[in-house]
């Protein structure tokens, strides 16, 4: 009985059984262990714990879960390649091109400085850290940010190649709109390799399909291992920054970006975050934008109506540039690990953490843990500890999922907004909310066998 009522259910529902399902799993398993933390001698010795961590954690739940993620990440370059090639190979106007590429990239800057300064307001209100905090023993070594300069010079690919081996995404973001525009100036030439990616991009959106069959499973494994790995005292010390984050990311999500949909485009904001929900809980579930990509792709095609051309540029520039959830992050954690070491920060300070961490966003790739490093740069831009990251990333794991799904929302905002200004949007499309539900099979009258 409950194996049918799972199989009827959709696609949300299906992921949102897995995650609740995989906490309650680890938790159970957690509430096992003997007392203490995970790394006192008394549990690391328990023969039950060891039993859990070396078959359950790193065995089962990790094999799934990383199987899982592996086969969304598996889908990032081809997919963005080759759909960004169909878009731009359409685009036979330079003009166009320009443009697309100004009101995409100012939108998305936009948003992030604006994210930026309400996180840094909330923070200075709320004063989530207090210099009575312990930072004896925390350590952590972030790897060197890249500067300015490196980020411009690095969006060139010097071997296409190589770019798409190591997923480098402006790299290929750059190779593939050379290449998609050069296609549409060689005549019938260009027209049949353009009709070749058509075919291509069909290919690929299918293979999409498959795979998000896995996903309940998936979130089932990546959820069950979060439960059983993340230290309850760790995040009840900083719970005050925990929650400030989490309440400037949650009014980004459904207030800012809802007021934007809506004066930029007229169009209902909650049709949107209802059509939004699969993609969001798809970021939540792998705090990672990019191997979230392939739904947020085709969601923005069948379920909000936006052209392919307009979508393959907008959102895989969005998940390399966009980081709003990431730039709230830092905004309130610099003025926590700021407090927290009792360091007084001027106006001039803060902005020099809006500037900075507004232009890191670009270039930086959109996979889990990326905004630690990012934030080692902002502190050092404004003379904070970077060992004051420490504080914050026993808590970072959850933030970073709930700041991906902010990311992949604001990504589909500016998506549909620059395509209602290009004449490239279907609001028929938009309004319909059975729309895209056979294209998708995010629905069980539309499964496909596996």
């Amino acid at each position: 009985m409950a194996l049918t009522l799972f199989k009827k259910l959709g696609l949300t529902g299906k992921i949102l059984i897995g995650m609740i399902t995989g906490i309650v799993f680890g938790l159970i398993l957690r509430a096992f262990f003997p007392a203490g933390e995970l790394d006192s001698p008394q549990v690391l010795q328990d023969p039950y714990f060891i039993f859990v961590q070396d078959y359950i954690t790193e065995g089962f739940l990790n094999v799934i879960g990383t199987i899982f993620i592996s086969s969304l990440k598996m889908l990032v370059v081809p997919l963005v390649f080759i759909s960004l090639v169909c878009g731009t190979s359409s685009l036979s106007d330079p003009s166009k091109l320009g443009r697309l590429g100004g009101k995409t990239i100012a939108f998305y800057l936009f948003t992030t400085a604006i994210a930026l300064t309400l996180s840094i307001m909330a923070a200075v209100m709320i004063h989530p850290g207090h210099s009575s905090m312990s930072t004896a023993g925390n350590s952590f070594e972030a790897k060197d940010a890249p500067s300015l300069a490196e980020v411009l010079i690095n969006i060139v690919p010097t071997n296409p190649m190589q770019a798409l081996s190591e997923g480098n995404m402006l790299q290929i973001i750059i190779f593939a709109v050379i290449f998609g525009f050069a296609i549409s100036h060689v005549g019938d030439k260009g027209k049949r390799v353009a009709a070749l990616f058509e075919d291509l991009n069909e290919v690929i959106m299918k293979v999409v399909t498959l795979i998000m069959h896995l996903a309940p499973y998936g979130v089932f494994a990546l959820m069950g291992k979060l439960a059983l790995t993340l230290g309850v005292e760790t995040f009840s010390s900083v719970v005050a920054y925990f929650f400030v984050v989490l309440g400037v990311l949650l009014v980004h999500a459904f207030i800012t970006y809802p007021i934007l949909l809506n004066l930029l485009s007229g169009l209902n904001p909650f049709t949107f975050i209802r059509k939004m929900r699969d993609v969001q809980l798809f970021a939540f579930s792998t705090a990672s934008s990019n191997a979230t990509l392939p739904v947020t792709i085709e969601t923005a095609e069948h379920r909000l109506g936006v052209d392919n051309k307009i979508a393959s540029f907008t959102l895989p520039l969005g998940a390399t540039i966009n980081m709003d959830g990431t730039a709230i992050m830092q905004g309130v954690a610099t003025v926590f690990i700021a407090q927290v070491y009792g360091i007084d920060l001027t106006i001039t300070d803060y902005i020099t953490v809006v500037v900075t961490a507004t232009l890191a966003s670009i270039g930086t790739a959109g996979v889990p843990g990326v905004g630690l490093v990012m934030l080692a740069m902002v502190l050092n831009q404004v003379g904070l500890p970077v060992d004051g990251i420490a504080l914050i990333i026993g808590v970072d794991r959850l933030l970073d999922m709930v700041r991906t799904a902010v990311n992949v929302t604001g990504d589909a905002v500016a998506t549909v907004v620059i395509a209602k200004s290009e004449n490239e949007f279907n609001e028929e499309t938009f309004n319909d909310p059975k729309a895209g539900k056979t294209n998708v099979s995010f629905h069980k009258e539309h499964h496909t066998p596996m």
